[in-house]
């Protein structure tokens, strides 16, 4: 009789577990939101705010702040001081069931959005350590910016750019200064440093753009850029590096077009780019996250569920809606909306939808 008790306990223990396991996946709708990462509006949130809604609906798994709102020409943004940015990010994650990628573009030099005379501290740009070239000098940096990064309560720093100063009159890497420099190896080895810092603070970083965004002459915030004639494979070497080193949390992608590689698609929505370069000859196969898709490089193009569909099937795990070219702040409902009927239409699989779930989550376990 008690063999037969013991017997029934390890079975419905069983079961039990079973059944747990199946209640902790999410649905597919919450699945979706964890791809998608939005940018908003306010330096503080309460329970009437459109990001709060979002966040306790599971609509979104990320999102991304900045000091300067574009469309509207001022620094009235989402971010005015340390302890107000603090109070902030602490608001966000405590909405949320599951942690979110807390993000924001603190490269150095122009590119910094938490600026000194917001009293955060000075940050060098990455073509000042890249001439360096010295190991202390940007461990010293990226020290300071892991820390600043910690005290705001930010997880994921989009940093650092490893495109190649190719073309120092190019409007979007060479003449912000973003490059560390035109030697894949100058890259690759401060970059290193960098991401090297940052994980020991538990800072996640996006190493961007691929495929290389270094030899354009324009700019894709503004429209259309074509790479075909001025791209070379050199620009992989930085990516290829850090990628057989381990190195890579997050790859952000470029939406620069070059025919060679596609005739069709810029690289955010180019499987070819995505899927045969970095998946397949590189060997990636951690989360890629697409650059903003409201700039006008694909929002001038494509329509927005063509932007999704061609994004998702290309192999973006997370879709950013930086809400600072455009701003729709009902970005994350609409999207995840298109994503589920593009699944329940069979043009995207439940399959694919899984794939950037578990590697998101995989990539999370580390927050």
């Amino acid at each position: 009789m008690k063999f037969l008790v013991r017997v029934l306990l390890v079975f419905l223990l069983a079961v039990g577990v079973s059944l747990e396991s199946r209640a902790e996946e999410p649905d597919l709708k919450r699945k979706i939101g964890q791809m998608i990462m939005v940018g908003f509006r306010g330096v503080s949130i309460d329970e009437e705010s459109r990001i709060t809604h979002d966040i306790e609906a599971g609509r979104l798994g990320g999102v991304i702040l900045f000091d300067y709102d574009v469309p509207r020409g001022i620094f009235e943004r989402n971010i005015h001081s340390p302890e107000q940015l603090k109070r902030l990010t602490g608001q966000l994650q405590s909405r949320a069931a599951v942690p979110l990628f807390v993000a924001v573009d603190q490269e150095g030099g122009r590119v910094s959005r938490l600026k000194e005379r917001r009293g955060f501290p000075p940050s060098p740009s990455q073509r000042f350590l890249g001439r360096l070239d010295d190991p202390v000098v940007t461990t010293d940096a990226a020290v300071m910016t892991a820390r600043t990064l910690v005290d705001a309560g930010v997880n994921l720093n989009i940093a650092p750019v490893v495109d190649l100063d190719v073309n120092p009159d190019n409007p979007v890497i060479g003449a912000p200064e973003r490059s560390f420099s035109s030697d894949p190896a100058v890259v690759a080895r401060n970059a290193a440093i960098v991401i090297g810092v940052f994980r020991e603070a538990g800072i996640l970083s996006a190493v961007k753009h691929f495929p290389g965004h270094g030899s354009s002459e324009a700019d894709t915030h503004g429209g259309f850029v074509d790479v075909t004639d001025l791209w070379s494979e050199r620009e992989l070497l930085p990516f290829r590096d850090l990628i057989e080193g381990g190195l890579v949390d997050m790859v952000m992608t470029a939406h620069t077009f070059n025919g060679r590689v596609d005739p069709l698609f810029p690289a955010t929505l180019s499987e070819r780019t995505i899927g045969g370069i970095l998946r397949e000859q590189l060997g990636y196969d951690g989360v890629v996250i697409s650059d903003d898709l409201q700039m006008a490089a694909i929002r001038d193009t494509y329509s927005f569920e063509e932007t999704l569909e061609k994004a998702l099937k290309a192999g973006i795990d997370i879709l950013l809606f930086a809400n600072n070219s455009v701003y729709d702040e009902e970005v994350a409902l609409e999207a995840g909306a298109v994503i589920a009927r593009l699944v329940e239409r069979g043009v995207v699989s439940p399959e694919r939808i899984d794939e950037s779930w578990r590697r998101i989550m995989k990539l999370k376990e580390r927050l």
